[in-house]
């Protein structure tokens, strides 16, 4: 794990530019830095030391000297194709797990790709065909940001790398402040910034002398042909390729610790890390929280208790107004409410261990979210006549209070009449935009010269295409075929990468080998979603391990709560960043709108929580990220209160 950054192209001859690109890496790599530069190619990299702990520096090179490569993040199936390439007479340098890259593309070219299996995001200079070869993996674990401009193109792990590189490439991208106040994710190739791209997960770019950057995909999630057998069978199959995932992420030369939650994805991990692979006091992190509603640690520790682990639990009283400015910077974009959860555990697990297994995935994979089920009863309700949902049942829904807690039954009712005037992918999109900018909000909140600049942009289009690209799949698996090719790389996975990097730490998610997303997208999606219950046979595979009281509780969790948790706090926001806006200022987005907003939320009128998060997110990253105000000019008090440590 580490940032990596390069050039290709122009170069400074004092290597100056490829320096000041990984000193904005430093938080992913602290261990040590390397660099190779042939005047043609400069490849840089920041390390955080976790297998061949003296000898796995980077860049890697190959025997002769002819290749170079820098890589982030782990290569877990390295054993068994460094057997099979030395088999072959290939010679290793090191016993890196990132150098087998080498000696695959060697062996295989840009097919190396296909024999893969892990987290990556690399880049491979073949200095005898002034050829580079960057890819990212299959379900975008790391990171991969680069800039084609005319005398040079530029890689990093982070933004800050390649502003590092070139301050003037801090200019907003509209279409990307739309994407994101729509649906709280921005898609690649998007960024925040109007020159700087986002190469997409199960993609690979070749870059040759003379030419522009090609993009190609060399994987895909495949949800056809369904696998056929007994229930009781797949639930084998599914523990027995769980275990094997959890096998390869076991592997590394410093100990590995895991996030407990308390919820079905960590639970299940660490009580099959304990049951089957038989590891014994597993360091496990839980944060705690003084909202009992919220409060997840009990849970966590009763899982810990039952497995016997070497728990970790501290209690915080959750605050925004000291981190808020540390979350957008580490982010390059406006933050989101689960990157402070992700920060304070992240920073609190690092203290003990460089490495941790989280649950990421588990949603996408087996149907996790209300929405899922949500969507297929909204095609139900569509069933009763338009003119009767319109004039009758739509205006009853207004005497409905519209405020509060975002899941009340008063919203949950309006999503589903929402939802109902929309079909298929408009319906999905729709689905998420709810909370958020709909198309009809968004009309009002942009000025009309930013609409005029964002004519043709289409926000929603990005969960829509891979929704209406799945081949064969119901309803239920072209959801989950969108949300595992754009929300899950560009939501909690990015959240997840770039808070556990701020801290130095390695995060490794067992349910997204792509090995096993491979199996569970072709399990039939009724042992996915089965009326209102969600990820039906994960459940069953879990009453093996974990205890009823477990499997029997909602999702949880705090992030989304936090409008209302930190209410107080949020008015603060609402008063320093809005009621002044400098994005109004530059006449990007429109002041009575906002203010409407505002004065709807604090009379209780109307639940804005959410929306007028996104605009003090965005609003924090412009002054910060474009005006280039200073991080500390942001901070309003002391850090999250450590109330107590177990």
């Amino acid at each position: 794990m580490c940032g990596i950054a390069g050039i290709v192209g122009t170069l400074d001859p004092q290597g100056a530019d490829i320096a000041a690109m990984l000193q904005a890496l430093v938080h992913r790599g602290p261990d040590g830095e390397g660099i190779f530069n042939d005047g043609l190619a400069a490849l840089g990299h920041r390390r955080l030391s976790i297998i061949d702990l003296e000898g796995g520096r980077q860049p890697l090179r190959n025997a002769e000297g002819t290749i170079w490569l820098v890589c982030n993040g782990e290569i877990y199936n390295y054993v068994e194709l460094r057997g099979q390439l030395e088999a072959r007479g290939h010679r290793f340098v090191t016993h890196s797990d990132c150098e087998v890259i080498i000696g695959l593309y060697e062996a295989y070219g840009d097919r190396l790709l296909e024999h893969l299996r892990g987290m990556f995001s690399f880049a491979l200079w073949d200095s005898r065909k002034q050829r580079l070869l960057a890819a990212r993996d299959h379900l975008g674990q790391k990171p991969f940001f680069y800039i084609a401009q005319p005398n040079r193109f530029a890689f990093g792990s982070e933004i800050k790398a390649l502003l590092a590189l070139d301050p003037t490439l801090k200019q907003l991208n509209l279409a990307a402040l739309d994407q994101y106040l729509a649906l709280r994710i921005i898609a690649p190739p998007l960024t925040m910034f109007r020159g700087v791209h986002k190469l997409p997960p199960g993609n690979m770019l070749v870059l040759e002398r003379g030419a522009r950057p090609v993009i190609r995909p060399y994987w895909d999630l495949q949800f056809t042909p369904k696998i056929e057998t007994s229930e009781d069978r797949l639930i084998d199959e599914l523990d027995e390729r769980i275990v094997e995932s959890l096998r390869l992420h076991m592997v590394s030369d410093v100990p590995v610790g895991a996030f407990l939650s308390g919820g079905l994805d960590s639970s299940l991990l660490v009580a099959m890390l304990v049951k089957r692979l038989g590891v014994k006091e597993l360091p496990t992190f839980t944060i705690g929280l003084p909202y009992k509603q919220f409060d997840e640690a009990p849970h966590a520790l009763n899982v810990a208790m039952r497995y016997h682990t070497q728990h970790h639990e501290l209690t915080i009283r959750p605050s925004l107004k000291e981190l808020l400015p540390d979350l957008v910077w580490h982010l390059d974009e406006p933050s989101d409410p689960l990157s402070l959860c992700a920060y304070q555990v992240a920073r609190f697990a690092r203290k003990s261990v460089k490495v941790v297994i989280g649950g990421d995935g588990g949603d996408e994979l087996f149907g996790g979210y209300d929405r899922y089920y949500g969507n297929l009863y909204a095609g139900y309700y569509s069933k009763v006549p338009q003119i009767l949902r319109r004039q009758i049942l739509g205006p009853a829904l207004t005497l409905i209070p519209g405020a509060g807690w975002y899941k009340s039954v008063g919203h949950q009712l309006r999503w589903l009449h929402r939802l109902s005037f929309f079909e298929g992918s408009e319906r999905y999109a729709a689905s998420l935009a709810y909370f958020y900018f709909d198309t009809d909000r968004r009309k009002t909140i942009f000025t009309e010269a930013s609409h005029a600049a964002l004519a043709g942009a289409d926000a929603e289009k990005a969960l829509r295409a891979p929704y209406e690209a799945l081949a064969g799949g119901d309803a239920v698996d072209r959801m989950l075929y969108a949300d595992s090719k754009i929300r899950l790389p560009d939501h909690p996975v990015m959240i997840s990468d770039r808070m556990t990097m701020a801290h130095g730490l390695e995060a490794r998610s067992p349910f997204m080998d792509h090995r096993l997303a491979e199996f569970a997208a072709r399990l039939p999606s009724t042992l996915k979603v089965r009326g209102r219950s969600l990820r039906y046979i994960q459940r069953k595979l879990a009453a093996r391990y974990l205890p009823p009281e477990i499997l029997s509780r909602s999702k949880q969790g705090f992030s989304s709560a936090l409008p209302y948790i930190l209410k107080d706090e949020y008015r603060d926001f609402h008063a320093r960043y809005l009621q002044d806006s400098e994005l109004v200022r530059a006449g990007i987005l429109a002041r009575a709108p906002i203010q409407a907003l505002l004065q709807e939320h604090s009379s209780g009128r109307i639940d804005h929580g959410n929306r007028l998060w996104l605009l003090i997110n965005s609003e924090i990253w412009y002054r910060m990220l474009i005006l280039g105000q200073p991080r500390e000019d942001f901070r309003q008090g002391s850090s999250d209160l450590e109330i107590a440590a177990a």
